[in-house]
């Protein structure tokens, strides 16, 4: 899950598992798998180390030692 912002300021929450495309437009547009498209204030670049940044927590809490 990430945290991002749409345009009016309102921050949400957002399972990026769901995340299919992003583009800039010049807003940046989340397209999810379902086809909704979400306009939000973070740049592309911000959004992509978001996903990472989260993906990597939970790689990182799952893995057995």
């Amino acid at each position: 899950m990430i945290n991002v912002t749409r345009l009016n300021g309102s921050k949400f929450v957002l399972n990026c598992e769901y995340i299919e495309t992003l583009e800039k437009t010049p807003d940046t547009v989340i397209t999810t798998i379902n086809g909704k498209k979400i306009v939000v204030a973070e740049t592309v670049e911000e959004v992509v180390e978001k996903v990472i940044q989260y993906k990597s927590k939970v790689f990182f809490f799952n893995k057995e030692f």
